[in-house]
């Protein structure tokens, strides 16, 4: 597997995008940025960072405060990550209507096949689901 295709896959992912665009506003606690990103839960956060930590794009910071304090912060290669995938979800918003208008066009123009027919993409050669 490529190198670049397990740091495209990091960047990318459900809560790495979203914990990325919340650090690029500002730092922020780990209870903050669950509450910001919504949805995630603890174990899959905490995950989430330490996977962009171990890349070098989320700094840890433990403060050695009871009770104990954490903040997350983009390092320099966090920042520049997240302004690019921040730039593809905003992209992306922005074209969700004409998304769906092809799928909309791509469907009608498809035959439409009945679930179990034995016809359809998943059918071989011969109509037998495979």
């Amino acid at each position: 597997m490529c190198p670049s295709r397990l740091v495209l896959e990091h960047v990318t992912s459900r809560w790495g995008v979203l914990v990325l665009a919340a650090l690029l506003e500002r730092p922020h606690r780990f209870g903050e940025l669950r509450r910001t990103v919504g949805g995630v839960s603890e174990k899959m956060l905490a995950q989430t960072l330490q996977t962009l930590e171990r890349d070098g794009f989320v700094h840890r910071d433990a403060h050695p405060v009871i009770p104990p304090r954490v903040d997350y912060s983009l390092t320099g290669l966090g920042r520049e990550a997240a302004e690019q995938v921040w730039a593809l979800a905003r992209w992306s918003e922005r074209s969700v209507g004409a998304v769906e208008r092809a799928r909309r066009a791509y469907d009608e123009a498809r035959p439409r096949t009945r679930a179990g027919s034995g016809t359809g993409p998943a059918a071989g050669r011969d109509g037998v689901s495979r």
